[in-house]
Parts: C-alpha cells; structure tokens; sequence
C-alpha cells in the first residue's frame, strides 16, 4: 500500500484481515481486503459452502425523533411506514432530478431506523439527509466508526449459524432479529449481496473481533467453514446476480427506473400535507414513468475469453447503442458476462451484440439479468 495506507481508514477486523494473508486495496477511503490468495476459490466458495464478507466501511446511519418516519417518507423512494417492526427495506434516495445519489437499506427498529447505505457516498448522503431536514425533529446519526458490520453468504450458511442461534435461521428475507452474544448486542438480518441466501450482522465495533473469531473458530471442520472472502469476489458475485453497484448500474446523472429496481420506487406514494411532491425525486420519476426510461439494463454473455470493462461501447450493425457499466469472468458459468445500458429498444434478449475492446469488436448476446439464480 505505500505510504498512503497509514491515510486509509481500518475496519475492525483489520488484524484478522491480516493474519489470514488478505491482499488490501484502497476502497472508497478504507483499507480493505480484496482476496486472500484467489477471487475465483473465495467466488466459488461462497456459492457452494459460506463466505464472511467485512462490509464495515459501508454507511450506518441512526435516524430517530419525533419526524423520523415522516423525514425517511421525504427522504426514501420507496414507502417505508407500512414496514413492520424488525423488517429490511431496499430503496433509492434521489435528488431533485430523479438522479440516484444512493441506494440504500432502511432497517426498522422499534423507536428509531438504520439506514445502510454505501462507503463512498457516506459524506453525500449525510449532507442530503441534513439539507433535506427542514422544520422536522429529527435526530441524525453517522454509526459508520463506532460499529462493525459482516456478511455470511452462502448455501450453508444456515447450518452453520444454525448451531450458535435457533431463531436465525427461522428468519423471513428482509427481516432481523436482536441478538445478544456474551455482552455484545447485535442485528442479524436476512440480506445479502451475492444472490445466495445468508445473513448480515451489525455489532459494537470495540466487541466485533472477538465476536467474528468465535464464529470462524467454532467451524474449523472445512466442509462446515466459513471461508474469509475478499471485496474481489464480492464483485463478481453480485455482478453473476445482476445486482447494481453504485458508480457502475446506479449514477447520480442516471435514475433507478432505467436500472429495471423499480419496485424500489413508490410511485404511488400520497403527498404528505405541506409538501410539494411524495418524496424528493418524484416529479422528475413522474415524468421519466410516463415515457418510459430512455435506457435499460441488459446482461451480455461474451464470446472468448476477454473480459468488457466499464465504459466500453456496445454496437449494433455498427453504430453505438449504449455502453458496459460492469463485466467479469464469471466463475459459475466459466465466461465472460457484462451488464450495459443500451437505448431502448435498441436490442431484446437472445439478440446479437458487440462489444468494443480496444481494436478488435467482440460478439455478445444480450440477456435478461440475472446471470445466476440459486437452487431453490
């Protein structure tokens, strides 16, 4: 890392990340482990057994007071006030413009929300949510540093979190429960990134390592492990579930309707009395809604072995239809896969595509996200 890694931020688990010979990258201003000898071992890994994902430098923020359902209304492009207690929800939060300036997961506790959003638009996000306030009560807090945050990914999961908790695995997806841990009070929740079925945890930062040492140790057989898993597979994993990543699907010059989210976009949302629209964003959605997005996200499955990398363009009979937003060698389906915008209606599923890499053109057919669906 050079010199600038005394600069990074560490996450609680930096240590950890260390003894277990984890190659660190700079993400978004924290030092993070981006694989711990092979992405394609820890990727395949997390598809067949359990991985644990540090996910610590990603946002927490504590919304409470009197106004706090009212503001996430203002604030959330999804409806939040019918969320019950101790349930998950996936929403946008936009600008005025309709442009996305983070997706975002609001968590619901009894008297106050968590929202989770992502590392690199924290700063962002904050000032939003403070510009956005106005009159209302509302309480305010960044929890990023003084807690921890893990994902466990992966078909056995279950049976391995199984043997610390009986209720865990009993959970709905979008739901969580309080734990207690010796002295260590945490949320677990059915959520996760990879398209694999598992659990995310937040916990006190101060207590967390200890915790997470607990859970590896107590699985030491390999079949019932959970594998330490870098930020590296992290992305070819979600890339292979066809789920967006801010600065890639989602942009603040791009809005969630042409990322196909759309059931995170309450559109019918009621106008709350005093207020100009349902919620920051809508009047533009309404607009983009009635015609349609101009653009839309396809999946491409890529002849060869050459991997499209963002910004590159996708043609049709030679002229530019839209441009790669992410791509990968998937080690599932053992290709290469990408995901673009193209205009609308420029292609359909099962049509052929190309993609330009440097010189050469390269032969793609378009497909409908995701890549990867797990075993039911």
């Amino acid at each position: 890392m050079g010199m600038t890694s005394t600069t990074l931020k560490k996450t609680p688990f930096h240590d950890l990340h260390t003894d277990r010979g984890a190659r660190f990258v700079d993400f978004a201003g924290w030092e993070m482990p981006l694989h711990y000898g092979s992405i394609i071992e820890e990727h395949h890994r997390v598809r067949k057994g359990s991985g644990f994902f540090d996910v610590s430098h990603m946002g927490r923020i504590r919304i409470g007071g009197r106004h706090a359902r009212k503001f996430l209304e203002h604030v959330m492009t999804r409806r939040v006030s019918d969320m019950k207690e101790k349930t998950c929800r996936y929403s946008f939060i936009c600008g005025a413009d309709g442009g996305v300036i983070d997706d975002v997961v609001v968590y619901r506790f009894a008297d106050d929300w968590l929202v989770v959003c992502n590392a690199s638009n924290r700063e962002a996000v904050m000032k939003h949510l403070h510009e956005a306030v106005g009159e209302r009560t509302v309480k305010i807090e960044d929890e990023t540093e003084t807690t921890a945050m893990i994902a466990v990914q992966g078909p056995k999961t279950m049976d391995i979190v199984g043997k610390f908790s009986s209720e865990v695995p009993t959970l709905k997806n979008w739901s969580f429960c309080m734990k207690n841990l010796l002295i260590l009070k945490m949320s677990i929740s059915r959520t996760g990134y990879t398209g694999e079925d598992g659990i995310e945890i937040i916990l006190g930062a101060k207590m967390a390592p200890m915790a997470v040492k607990l859970l590896l140790k107590e699985n030491a057989d390999a079949d019932q492990s959970i594998a330490p898993t870098g930020l590296g597979a992290r992305d070819t994993l979600r890339i292979e579930a066809g789920l967006p990543l801010y600065g890639h699907e989602l942009r603040r010059d791009l809005n969630p309707l042409a990322s196909g989210m759309t059931f995170a976009v309450s559109m019918d949302k009621p106008t709350p009395e005093g207020e100009p629209e349902p919620f920051i964003g809508h009047t533009a959605l309404a607009k983009i809604a009635e015609s349609g997005p101009d653009q839309q996200l396809v999946g491409l499955l890529v002849q060869g072995r050459r991997t499209p990398r963002q910004g590159m363009s996708v043609q049709r009979d030679g002229q530019a239809i839209g441009e790669i937003t992410s791509g990968c060698m998937s080690p599932t389906l053992d290709q290469p896969i990408a995901m673009a915008y193209v205009k609308r209606d420029s292609c359909a599923a099962g049509d052929a595509v190309q993609v330009v890499l440097g010189s050469t053109t390269v032969d793609t057919q378009v497909t409908t996200l995701p890549f990867y669906r797990r075993p039911k």
